[in-house]
């Protein structure tokens, strides 16, 4: 198997297969906005188109990172989402490296997108794809986030073996800048919550699958199994 680990600096040609990884916090966030009831998440690529769809479907919800912002309903935290009801409804999410990476090999054959929250349902897609040729787009720090790189790095462990500790990479994620960031409150928009939340292994049972849609980048789970949080 050809795995290659890559920051969205580093991308060159469309990749076959990407697994675009964001544990802090965007798709951690993504998973608990589909336990929560989404119907799918439209990436945007910048604040501004996030705004523009939300006024032209004002029954969707807006999502953001960061502090509380005119016209977003919510922020990319997962402790924070986990009590909103969104039920049938379509989320707008704008990160700064999440949704950046995503949109980055939207041209890719396929494009999923993950965290520990779902990474064993993660690995399970692509070994039941086959896929043997498989970039993972470590989306923080420029690619050096080892929270997004341990957590990759555990996905693809997962590929090859059956009994792979978790330990190891769970502790590196912990001990990342980006959890003692959200725990000194250097971000904004935080939840006391939102690490711990982060760092729970398999906490959901489906994979999250991009795919372009009417023209927009749009995330939806695979194999929902249980949606209840």
């Amino acid at each position: 198997m050809d795995v290659r680990f890559l920051g969205i600096g580093d991308l060159g040609e469309v990749p076959s297969v990407a697994v675009v990884v964001d544990v802090m916090r965007a798709f951690t966030v993504a998973g608990w906005a589909f336990a929560r009831g989404a119907d799918r998440i439209v990436l945007a690529e910048s604040a501004d188109e996030a705004l523009a769809l939300k006024a032209r479907h004002p029954d969707w919800v807006a999502l953001k990172d960061g502090p509380p912002a005119p016209g977003f309903d919510v922020v990319n935290s997962p402790g924070l989402l986990r009590s909103v009801d969104l039920g049938g409804r379509t989320v707008v999410q704008k990160t700064t490296a999440g949704t950046v990476g995503a949109l980055a090999v939207k041209e890719a054959s396929l494009v999923l997108c993950a965290g520990f929250v779902v990474a064993e349902a993660t690995a399970r897609l692509l070994r039941a794809r086959g896929s043997d040729d498989v970039t993972f787009v470590v989306t923080g720090e420029d690619g050096r986030a080892d929270e997004d790189l341990a957590c990759a790095q555990y996905i693809a462990r997962r590929l090859v073996e059956d009994d792979t500790d978790a330990g190891e990479f769970l502790r590196r994620a912990g001990e990342s800048r980006a959890a003692a960031e959200l725990t000194e409150g250097v971000r904004r928009g935080v939840h006391p919550d939102d690490v711990a939340l982060c760092l729970e292994l398999d906490r959901f049972p489906f994979a999250m699958v991009a795919a372009s849609e009417d023209s927009l980048m749009v995330l939806r789970p695979h194999g929902m199994g249980d949606r209840s949080s």
